[in-house]
Protein backbone atom coordinates (compact mmCIF):
# COMPACT_ATOMS: atom_id res chain seq x y z
CA UNK A 1 0.00 0.00 0.00
CA UNK A 2 1.63 3.46 -1.14
CA UNK A 3 1.35 6.12 1.72
CA UNK A 4 -1.21 7.95 -0.23
CA UNK A 5 -3.51 4.78 0.53
CA UNK A 6 -3.33 5.25 4.14
CA UNK A 7 -5.12 6.82 6.93
CA UNK A 8 -4.15 10.45 7.92
CA UNK A 9 -2.89 8.99 10.40
CA UNK A 10 -0.86 6.08 9.06
CA UNK A 11 0.84 9.20 6.23
CA UNK A 12 1.83 11.23 9.28
CA UNK A 13 3.62 8.31 10.74
CA UNK A 14 5.43 7.72 8.09
CA UNK A 15 6.33 11.84 7.06
CA UNK A 16 7.25 12.03 10.79
CA UNK A 17 8.73 8.63 12.08
CA UNK A 18 10.96 11.01 14.97
CA UNK A 19 7.67 11.92 16.51
CA UNK A 20 6.61 8.60 17.27
CA UNK A 21 9.86 7.33 19.38
CA UNK A 22 7.29 6.04 21.79
CA UNK A 23 6.53 3.44 19.63
CA UNK A 24 10.49 1.98 20.02
CA UNK A 25 10.72 2.75 24.11
CA UNK A 26 9.72 -0.47 25.79
CA UNK A 27 11.58 0.98 28.98
CA UNK A 28 9.62 3.93 29.19
CA UNK A 29 6.49 4.33 30.93
CA UNK A 30 3.79 6.35 29.79
CA UNK A 31 0.93 7.64 31.03
CA UNK A 32 -2.27 5.84 29.18
CA UNK A 33 -4.90 8.75 30.07
CA UNK A 34 -2.83 11.86 28.37
CA UNK A 35 0.38 10.60 26.99
CA UNK A 36 -0.78 7.87 24.35
CA UNK A 37 -3.23 7.48 21.97
CA UNK A 38 -4.37 4.27 20.26
CA UNK A 39 -3.92 4.84 16.64
CA UNK A 40 -7.08 2.91 15.58
CA UNK A 41 -6.29 2.16 11.97
CA UNK A 42 -2.17 0.62 12.64
CA UNK A 43 -3.21 -0.31 16.31
CA UNK A 44 -0.16 1.01 17.61
CA UNK A 45 0.57 3.14 20.73
CA UNK A 46 2.18 6.52 20.15
CA UNK A 47 1.20 10.55 20.31
CA UNK A 48 -2.37 11.12 18.13
CA UNK A 49 -2.66 12.91 15.61
CA UNK A 50 -3.60 16.45 17.41
CA UNK A 51 -0.31 15.72 18.48
CA UNK A 52 1.85 14.98 15.72
CA UNK A 53 0.27 18.20 13.88
CA UNK A 54 0.64 20.55 16.89
CA UNK A 55 4.55 18.98 17.14
CA UNK A 56 4.93 19.47 13.10
CA UNK A 57 3.68 22.98 13.25
CA UNK A 58 5.77 24.09 16.15
CA UNK A 59 9.06 22.21 14.16
CA UNK A 60 7.97 24.64 10.99
CA UNK A 61 7.37 27.50 13.10
CA UNK A 62 10.62 27.18 14.50
CA UNK A 63 12.58 27.00 10.74
CA UNK A 64 10.81 29.35 9.42
CA UNK A 65 12.17 31.68 12.43
CA UNK A 66 15.82 29.92 11.50
CA UNK A 67 15.89 31.18 8.57
CA UNK A 68 14.24 34.81 8.78
CA UNK A 69 16.88 35.48 11.04
CA UNK A 70 20.04 34.14 9.29
CA UNK A 71 18.87 35.89 5.91
CA UNK A 72 18.51 39.05 8.29
CA UNK A 73 21.62 38.59 9.07
CA UNK A 74 23.26 38.43 6.00
CA UNK A 75 21.47 41.04 4.29
CA UNK A 76 23.16 43.22 7.26
CA UNK A 77 26.63 42.11 7.09
CA UNK A 78 26.84 41.02 2.74
CA UNK A 79 24.52 44.35 1.79
CA UNK A 80 27.80 45.47 0.57
CA UNK A 81 29.65 43.03 -0.68
CA UNK A 82 26.97 41.80 -3.08
CA UNK A 83 26.07 45.14 -4.35
CA UNK A 84 29.58 45.56 -5.42
CA UNK A 85 29.86 42.09 -6.55
CA UNK A 86 26.69 42.19 -8.76
CA UNK A 87 28.31 45.81 -10.26
CA UNK A 88 31.93 43.12 -11.32
CA UNK A 89 29.52 40.65 -12.33
CA UNK A 90 27.65 43.51 -14.99
CA UNK A 91 30.75 44.89 -16.39
CA UNK A 92 31.76 41.54 -17.17
CA UNK A 93 28.80 40.93 -18.96
CA UNK A 94 28.53 44.04 -20.57
CA UNK A 95 31.54 43.33 -22.05
CA UNK A 96 30.29 39.72 -23.12
CA UNK A 97 31.52 37.67 -20.14
CA UNK A 98 29.73 34.39 -19.45
CA UNK A 99 28.74 32.97 -16.06
CA UNK A 100 29.72 29.30 -15.85
CA UNK A 101 28.32 27.42 -12.22
CA UNK A 102 29.39 24.75 -10.17
CA UNK A 103 28.97 22.40 -7.62
CA UNK A 104 28.07 19.17 -5.46
CA UNK A 105 24.69 17.13 -4.64
CA UNK A 106 21.90 19.74 -3.65
CA UNK A 107 24.43 22.64 -4.61
CA UNK A 108 24.43 21.10 -8.24
CA UNK A 109 20.74 21.73 -8.45
CA UNK A 110 21.48 25.54 -6.72
CA UNK A 111 23.97 25.78 -9.74
CA UNK A 112 21.56 24.77 -12.45
CA UNK A 113 19.38 27.38 -10.88
CA UNK A 114 21.71 29.78 -11.07
CA UNK A 115 22.59 29.09 -14.48
CA UNK A 116 19.15 29.16 -15.48
CA UNK A 117 18.15 32.42 -13.39
CA UNK A 118 20.56 34.54 -15.35
CA UNK A 119 20.29 32.35 -18.98
CA UNK A 120 16.37 32.36 -18.85
CA UNK A 121 14.70 34.74 -16.40
CA UNK A 122 11.38 35.63 -15.64
CA UNK A 123 12.13 39.26 -16.53
CA UNK A 124 14.76 41.12 -17.67
CA UNK A 125 17.67 40.52 -20.26
CA UNK A 126 19.18 37.03 -20.93
CA UNK A 127 22.68 36.59 -20.07
CA UNK A 128 24.59 33.53 -21.29
CA UNK A 129 25.25 31.32 -18.41
CA UNK A 130 26.07 27.16 -18.24
CA UNK A 131 25.80 24.83 -15.24
CA UNK A 132 29.00 22.67 -15.34
CA UNK A 133 26.89 19.60 -14.06
CA UNK A 134 24.63 19.87 -16.69
CA UNK A 135 26.14 17.87 -19.21
CA UNK A 136 26.02 13.71 -17.63
CA UNK A 137 28.51 12.88 -20.27
CA UNK A 138 31.14 14.97 -19.81
CA UNK A 139 30.64 15.08 -16.04
CA UNK A 140 30.54 11.08 -16.04
CA UNK A 141 33.76 11.06 -18.72
CA UNK A 142 35.99 13.20 -17.08
CA UNK A 143 34.80 11.50 -13.97
CA UNK A 144 35.67 7.98 -15.21
CA UNK A 145 38.99 9.17 -17.03
CA UNK A 146 40.55 11.64 -15.36
CA UNK A 147 38.93 12.25 -11.56
CA UNK A 148 36.09 13.60 -9.96
CA UNK A 149 38.45 16.81 -8.21
CA UNK A 150 38.85 17.99 -11.70
CA UNK A 151 35.37 17.64 -12.98
CA UNK A 152 34.67 21.20 -12.99
CA UNK A 153 38.33 22.72 -13.58
CA UNK A 154 38.63 20.76 -16.59
CA UNK A 155 35.83 22.02 -18.64
CA UNK A 156 36.53 25.45 -17.43
CA UNK A 157 39.97 25.12 -18.70
CA UNK A 158 38.30 24.37 -22.28
CA UNK A 159 35.66 26.85 -22.31
CA UNK A 160 36.40 29.69 -19.97
CA UNK A 161 38.34 32.94 -21.04
CA UNK A 162 39.32 36.21 -19.16
CA UNK A 163 36.18 38.41 -18.79
CA UNK A 164 33.95 35.15 -17.93
CA UNK A 165 32.47 34.61 -14.48
CA UNK A 166 32.74 31.62 -11.91
CA UNK A 167 30.12 30.70 -9.52
CA UNK A 168 30.61 27.73 -7.10
CA UNK A 169 28.22 26.20 -4.26
CA UNK A 170 29.35 24.42 -1.33
CA UNK A 171 27.52 24.13 1.83
CA UNK A 172 31.19 22.67 3.58
CA UNK A 173 33.08 24.89 1.55
CA UNK A 174 35.58 22.15 1.51
CA UNK A 175 34.94 20.26 -1.78
CA UNK A 176 37.86 19.79 -3.94
CA UNK A 177 36.55 19.60 -7.18
CA UNK A 178 34.94 23.41 -6.46
CA UNK A 179 38.54 24.84 -4.58
CA UNK A 180 39.89 23.14 -8.18
CA UNK A 181 37.49 25.29 -10.34
CA UNK A 182 37.91 28.10 -8.62
CA UNK A 183 42.05 27.83 -8.75
CA UNK A 184 41.93 27.68 -12.73
CA UNK A 185 39.60 29.80 -13.16
CA UNK A 186 41.21 32.79 -11.05
CA UNK A 187 44.76 31.60 -13.42
CA UNK A 188 42.44 32.04 -16.75
CA UNK A 189 41.68 35.68 -15.43
CA UNK A 190 38.20 34.82 -14.51
CA UNK A 191 35.79 36.86 -12.29
CA UNK A 192 35.54 34.14 -9.11
CA UNK A 193 31.96 34.63 -6.85
CA UNK A 194 31.53 31.55 -3.99
CA UNK A 195 28.84 31.10 -1.51
CA UNK A 196 29.84 28.43 1.52
CA UNK A 197 28.51 27.96 4.42
CA UNK A 198 30.02 27.37 8.29
CA UNK A 199 33.38 29.46 8.58
CA UNK A 200 33.63 29.18 4.86
CA UNK A 201 35.99 26.45 5.09
CA UNK A 202 38.96 25.84 2.06
CA UNK A 203 36.77 28.50 0.32
CA UNK A 204 37.53 31.10 2.95
CA UNK A 205 41.49 30.35 2.52
CA UNK A 206 41.28 31.02 -1.10
CA UNK A 207 39.66 33.83 -0.01
CA UNK A 208 42.57 34.96 1.79
CA UNK A 209 44.84 34.09 -1.09
CA UNK A 210 43.01 36.31 -3.50
CA UNK A 211 41.65 33.40 -5.85
CA UNK A 212 38.20 34.02 -4.60
CA UNK A 213 37.13 37.95 -5.50
CA UNK A 214 33.98 37.36 -3.20
CA UNK A 215 32.47 34.81 -1.12
CA UNK A 216 29.45 34.61 0.83
CA UNK A 217 29.67 32.38 3.71
CA UNK A 218 26.24 31.74 5.49
CA UNK A 219 26.88 31.78 9.45
CA UNK A 220 25.32 28.45 9.84
CA UNK A 221 25.81 24.58 10.67
CA UNK A 222 22.53 23.64 9.49
CA UNK A 223 22.87 22.03 5.66
CA UNK A 224 19.21 22.99 5.09
CA UNK A 225 19.31 26.76 6.34
CA UNK A 226 22.54 27.26 4.63
CA UNK A 227 21.13 26.06 1.10
CA UNK A 228 17.88 27.97 1.79
CA UNK A 229 20.02 31.61 3.05
CA UNK A 230 22.44 30.96 -0.25
CA UNK A 231 18.83 30.66 -2.87
CA UNK A 232 18.13 33.96 -1.61
CA UNK A 233 21.47 35.30 -1.76
CA UNK A 234 22.04 34.36 -5.40
CA UNK A 235 18.58 35.43 -6.52
CA UNK A 236 19.37 39.06 -5.19
CA UNK A 237 23.14 38.85 -6.89
CA UNK A 238 20.69 38.41 -10.17
CA UNK A 239 18.63 41.20 -9.42
CA UNK A 240 21.66 43.92 -8.58
CA UNK A 241 23.37 42.94 -11.61
CA UNK A 242 20.08 43.31 -13.83
CA UNK A 243 20.02 46.60 -11.94
CA UNK A 244 23.55 47.28 -12.75
CA UNK A 245 23.66 46.90 -16.65
CA UNK A 246 20.33 49.27 -16.63
CA UNK A 247 17.71 48.73 -19.34
CA UNK A 248 18.15 46.49 -22.25
CA UNK A 249 18.56 49.09 -25.53
CA UNK A 250 15.94 49.82 -27.79
CA UNK A 251 16.17 48.47 -31.37
CA UNK A 252 16.34 51.17 -33.78
CA UNK A 253 13.25 51.05 -36.65
CA UNK A 254 14.51 50.55 -39.93
CA UNK A 255 13.43 52.99 -41.84
CA UNK A 256 11.12 51.84 -45.35
CA UNK A 257 13.59 51.33 -48.51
Amino acid sequence: MSRRDGTPAETIRGLYPFLYDSDHDSDHDHDHDHDERTDRATGRTGPGTAEVEAEAMRSAAEKTGEIVRLRERMAAESAAELAACAEEMAARFAAGGRLFSFGNGGSSTDAQEVATAFLQPCDGPALPALCLTGDVAVVTALSNDVGFEVVFARQLAALGRPGDIAVGLSTSGGSTNVVRAFEEAADRGMLTVGLAGGGGGRLAELSERGVLHHLFVVPSSSVHRIQEAQTTLYHVLRELTWHALGPAPTPRAHSPG
